[in-house]
Formats: C-alpha cells, sequence, structure tokens
C-alpha cells in the first residue's frame, strides 16, 4: 500500500495521532487510574501497616487457596483444550459443531448463573444433593465446589486460541509425519506441540487471570466460610464490607500486581503469536 492510499484511509497522521491519544486517555482513566488507586491506598498508611494487613492469617489462606485453585484448575483446563482443539480440527465426528458451541457457552452465561445452576444440581436441596449426601459427600460450600465452578468458567480459553490457530494451521505436517510412520503420540509431541506452544501459553495465562479473579459464580457455591473457602476476591470483598479499607486495599494489591503480571506475560505470547503468524 503507497503513502497516499495510506493517507487517504487513514486520514493522515494529525488524525492517527488524535485516535492514538484518545485511546491512550481512555485507557489511563479506565485502567490506570484505579490501578494507581488501589497500590496508593494499600501504601497509604506505610509499609508496616501494609505488612500486618497482608500477613493476616485470614488473608494469607485466602491469598493461599487461590493460588492452590490455579494449580488444579489451569493444568486440568490447559488438557481440556488440548484434546478439544485437537479433536475439532483434526476429526470429523458427529456432534462436532454442538462440542463447538458447548466450548463457547460458559463466555454467555454469567457466572453467577452458573453458580446458581451447580447450588440447584449439588446443593443439599438439589436434583443430586440428596444422593451426594447419602454417600457422605457435601460438594457445595466447599473447597472442590470453588475448583468446579472455576472450571467451568475458565474452560473456553485455552481451546478457544488452540482451535483458531490448529484450523488457520491445517494438518499437512501431521499427515506427513503420519505418512512416514510416525505414531499419534510422537506426532503430537514432535509435530503440532512446536506449532502451538505460545497459543497454550496465551491460553493458560488467561486462564490463570480469570481463576484468581474469579468472583461471581464462586460466591455462590463457596459459602463465604472465612478461613475456609475464602477466595482473594471473596477475601476484599469481606473486609471492605465490615470497613477494613486498609486491609481491603492491602489485599487487593495482591490482585493488581498479578494482573500486571499476567499483563507483562500476556504481552509477550502475543509478540511470539504475531511473529509465528507472520
Amino acid at each position: 500500500m503507497s503513502r497516499a492510499t495510506r493517507t487517504r484511509v487513514g486520514g493522515g497522521p494529525l488524525v492517527t495521532l488524535g485516535l492514538v491519544g484518545l485511546a491512550l486517555a481512555i485507557s489511563l482513566l479506565l485502567f490506570g487510574a484505579p490501578l494507581v488507586m488501589v497500590l496508593g491506598r494499600a501504601l497509604a498508611m506505610g509499609w508496616d501497616v501494609y505488612a500486618e494487613k497482608i500477613s493476616d492469617p485470614f488473608t494469607l489462606h485466602a491469598i493461599r487457596l487461590t493460588v492452590i485453585t490455579s494449580l488444579v484448575v489451569v493444568p486440568i483446563n490447559i488438557g481440556f483444550g488440548l484434546a478439544a482443539a485437537w479433536a475439532i480440527t483434526r476429526h470429523q465426528f458427529p456432534g462436532k459443531r454442538l462440542l463447538t458451541t458447548l466450548i463457547e457457552l460458559p463466555v454467555s452465561i454469567s457466572p453467577i448463573v452458573a453458580g446458581v445452576a451447580y447450588l440447584f444440581l449439588y446443593g443439599t436441596l438439589g436434583l443430586l444433593g440428596p444422593f451426594l449426601s447419602d454417600q457422605g459427600w457435601r460438594l457445595m460450600f466447599s473447597v472442590p465446589a470453588i475448583w468446579l465452578a472455576s472450571l467451568f468458567v475458565t474452560s473456553p480459553y485455552v481451546a478457544r486460541e488452540l482451535i483458531t490457530l490448529m484450523q488457520s494451521q491445517g494438518a499437512d505436517e501431521e499427515e506427513a509425519a503420519v505418512s512416514l510412520g510416525a505414531g499419534g503420540w510422537t506426532t503430537f509431541v514432535r509435530v503440532t506441540l512446536p506449532k502451538i506452544k505460545w497459543a497454550l501459553f496465551y491460553g493458560a495465562v488467561l486462564c490463570n487471570a480469570r481463576v484468581m479473579g474469579e468472583f461471581g459464580a464462586v460466591s455462590i457455591v463457596s459459602g463465604k466460610i472465612r478461613g475456609v473457602t475464602e477466595t482473594l476476591p471473596l477475601h476484599i470483598e469481606v473486609l471492605f464490607n465490615d470497613y477494613n479499607t486498609a486491609g481491603a486495599f492491602a489485599a487487593a494489591s495482591i490482585l493488581a500486581l498479578l494482573a500486571l503480571v499476567t499483563l507483562f506475560l500476556k504481552s509477550i505470547a502475543e509478540w511470539r503469536l504475531s511473529r509465528e503468524r507472520g
């Protein structure tokens, strides 16, 4: 495209500069200002108070539970995403379209609706609740319930990234490897995985960010039992409602820092993906 054509399409350097400035201003207003406010309020009373609030046993438990939930949910979703993407992009089978639609379902449903559905299904008075109670199992208002809800709301992230990339790449290289005698596992490890590793990493980063920040579904199924089923977002709400603003902002600063790390890792993954796609 010639410079003159780019000028006619883009509207010239002044229009470009104005649009970039507007986007930057909106970004700073919507994202930068709240982040600075959270970090500023967290440290407003000094490092000693900040350290005291972070080292509170309930806060430490909420952080630990959030990390454990991420360590449980993200690997499962990575396995699900790989299996779903491989099945959808490399095989033909009845119900393929239905599977693709089901993968997108958690994006379309409010997390609170998902939490209520799990409650009506597995709760004491739910459809399967009495059976679970007879077996001595209590799923709702427990840590496994948090894992279950988090799995549901984050299940599309890895699969969506892999499906899009693997469909664009095609299966020519895998078919060539199979024709040369490579088995399914060898083909996946030696041919497919190197081509999708950054999309896999990108999806895992997004999945991890959503797990750590999930509030709606988890608030329904966890019961918000302090020191037992309170993840970090739930704990922040409890602290704020108790007028413990210093503790709430200190805990919120942990999520904010995690968001910055996620943004950094996401940028790396996007850069590598853009290079691989040419």
